[in-house]
């Protein structure tokens, strides 16, 4: 490619002080150089309504057209109750419908997450990899990149832990490659 291969990432979480939103500020500083990462905020996307999907509210349509403009995806996303926040499934919802319309397809993407418990939210990421089955969606399959005990690596907002550096570094450089072989 000619250009920078453009990636549009964003977290599961609303929280200001969310761990997930940490790694995406993160992600934005290990960027490959041929490659550049706009961050998107989920917040303000209102509850999905399939009565409004053909006429969605300003915040989905934007959502919509930053996805169809990226050419790959990172996610950074919590676990909640085993599985997705109900924010990012909702976002998701909206970004696919109506079916026809679907933001995500053929997409590259790729996810991390920080969680405070010994899992690193890996179900979360287990079952956005059956969403992105139906999305016609390509996934990242290695590295895995889940920060556990967030609490103890991250300080002011901040990852402290080297090792989980290394693996975004070598996430987002597979995203790369991945999205240049598709």
């Amino acid at each position: 490619m000619d250009r920078p291969i453009r990636i549009l990432g964003f977290a599961g979480s609303l929280r200001k002080a969310s761990y997930n939103k940490a790694l995406l500020r993160l992600a934005v500083q290990l960027i490959p150089k041929n490659a550049v990462l706009e961050t998107f905020d989920l917040e303000g996307i209102p509850l999905f309504n399939q009565d409004l999907e053909t006429q969605p509210p300003q915040k989905v349509k934007d959502f919509k057209a930053k996805i169809k403009a990226a050419d790959a995806l990172l996610i950074a996303t919590p676990e909640y109750n085993y599985s997705i926040p109900g924010v990012l499934k909702n976002a998701i919802d909206w970004a696919s419908r109506p079916y026809p319309d679907n933001s995500f397809d053929g997409k590259p993407v790729a996810m991390m997450s920080a969680s405070i418990g010994l899992l690193g939210a890996s179900r979360a990421q287990y079952h956005l990899r059956q969403i992105f089955v139906f999305l016609n969606m390509y996934p990242i399959n290695t590295p895995e990149v889940f920060v556990t005990y967030a609490r103890e690596k991250f300080e002011d907002g901040t990852l402290k832990d080297e090792k989980a550096k290394q693996q975004i570094t070598k996430l987002l450089e597979s995203l790369v490659l991945w999205t240049i072989k598709l």
